[in-house]
């Protein structure tokens, strides 16, 4: 797993796996699920990452991705 934070645009990257995203879901407001070619997640891109705190430790101490919405 990578992080990858920009503080001017306060947004985080969090990347699963080196693998290019074929498909992208927004899971919840502001936070946007990246998925491989094979449909598995490959990173989280987490704007306004300041106020989703709860969301990125929840990812970084689970080890397992969220749900992508349907």
């Amino acid at each position: 797993m990578r992080l990858s934070y920009d503080k001017s645009t306060d947004s985080l990257y969090i990347e699963l796996r080196p693998s290019p995203a074929k498909r992208t879901r927004e899971i919840e407001p502001d936070v946007n699920l990246d998925l491989g070619e094979d449909g598995k997640p490959v990173g989280y891109d987490v704007q306004h990452a300041s106020t989703k705190r709860d969301f990125i430790m929840s990812i970084i101490f689970a080890g397992e991705p969220q749900a992508a919405a349907e």
